[in-house]
């Protein structure tokens, strides 16, 4: 193939992954109910992690109320919103239509190691959705939503603040939780080795805690615990998949 039968093929990939995000979208816009069920679930005092002793400092808390302040931002809201899921869900047939486009150029070996590692790389991600989900963002919204610096003050969250914390948050965690796949593909390729990542264990625990402390708007020390052990683990687990030399 020339340089434009590349082109025009990638063409074809982007404009059939921009079909099936749209239409996932239109479905998550249509299932309005039901998607912002499972968004809003984590604001109320019944939700399922707040059963949990880690959470009974905050379950004090009544159950928040959401305000929205412009004619057009629920409408906003909404599309977006549906977007993202539609982004999501279509995540895996986006990532099987570039995998079958590149997959040409790819050795043999390289072709084998790719499928369990794109397959690997999604699961991680969505691992560290989850994980901001249920555990990260419950905590960093009860805490912030019943912080006040003085009685007198009431706290009122918009609808777009409470969308883009928990978008940032699931965000970040699922990046995250790529840490072992990098290191795994840095080894692959040579740059990194286990020994190189013992050595610099102390320092990447002072880097865990650092990223833990810009990732989570709260600043106790519960959350940065839980933000920032799940990241000491998976460095741990990146030592066992990196070879030795």
């Amino acid at each position: 193939m020339t340089f434009w039968d590349h082109l025009e093929e990638l063409r074809r990939v982007l404009l059939r992954c921009i079909v099936v995000v749209a239409l996932f979208a239109i479905l998550a816009f249509l299932f309005k109910d039901e998607v912002f069920w499972v968004i809003f679930l984590p604001k109320n005092p019944d939700f399922l992690n707040y059963q949990l002793s880690i959470f009974n400092y905050q379950l004090s808390i009544p159950e928040v109320q959401l305000i929205n302040t412009e004619l057009t931002r629920q409408f906003v809201v909404h599309m977006t919103t549906s977007f993202y899921v539609g982004l999501i869900v279509a995540a895996p047939y986006i990532i099987y239509e570039l995998y079958r486009f590149i997959s040409p150029a790819l050795y043999e070996n390289e072709r084998r190691y790719s499928t369990p590692l794109i397959i690997s790389s999604y699961l991680m991600f969505m691992l560290g959705v989850l994980f901001s989900y249920f555990i990260l963002f419950p905590i960093t919204f009860r805490f912030l939503a019943g912080y006040q610096v003085d009685d007198s003050i009431q706290n009122l969250i918009s609808l777009e603040s409470y969308i883009d914390t928990l978008t940032f948050l699931s965000l970040a965690m699922g990046i995250v939780f790529e840490i072992p796949i990098l290191s795994w593909l840095l080894g692959r390729l040579g740059i990194l080795h286990r020994a190189q990542m013992q050595q610099f264990r102390r320092h990447a625990i002072v880097a865990i805690l650092l990223v833990a402390a810009i990732i989570t708007p709260t600043s106790d020390a519960i959350t940065l615990a839980v933000v920032s052990l799940p990241m000491y683990l998976l460095y741990e687990a990146s030592i066992l998949l990196v070879p030795r030399r």
